[in-house]
């Protein structure tokens, strides 16, 4: 029984968390990660502690069918929405410089040095989706639920 009341308390304080954040996101400002259409309030993805918007059912059925497949896209839009923070370099895993930083599509990624982020702004969009947004990407960097 404990273990039931405390899986409980631990998923209340998730959704809470969630569901309290989610309040802050400007929509307004959100593109559906599958079209690139204005996204919807109610249309919406549960995704690592935050929230994704689509413009659409059919976007959101997409994501949520194969959800792996946009991991990289759906990661860009917690940071542009401004769900998460980021915690370490997305390339060394070290300690952020300030002043080492790039911005892409409304997604402000920060380094641990200038190297790193000459190798950042040298990469294509593409590069830059799956290199700074990707899982491993976003693991390394230390990306959290923004409080």
């Amino acid at each position: 029984m404990k273990t039931f009341i405390a899986a409980m308390f631990a998923f209340a304080v998730a959704f809470s968390a969630v569901s309290v954040y989610a309040e802050k996101v400007d929509v307004s400002k959100v593109k559906c990660l599958i079209s690139g259409a204005a996204a919807k309030e109610d249309k919406t993805a549960d995704w690592k502690g935050g929230k994704v918007y689509f413009c659409c059912g059919n976007c959101q059925k997409k994501f949520t069918d194969d959800s792996k497949s946009f991991a990289a896209k759906a990661n860009h839009q917690l940071i542009a929405s401004g769900q998460v923070t980021q915690g370490a370099c997305p390339f060394s895993g070290g300690e952020l410089n300030k002043d080492a930083s790039v911005e892409f599509k409304g997604a402000k990624i920060s380094f641990c040095c200038n190297n790193c982020k000459g190798k950042a702004e040298k990469m294509s969009d593409d590069d830059k989706v799956a290199k700074l947004f990707g899982d491993e990407a976003f693991e390394k960097a230390k990306f959290a639920v923004a409080k």
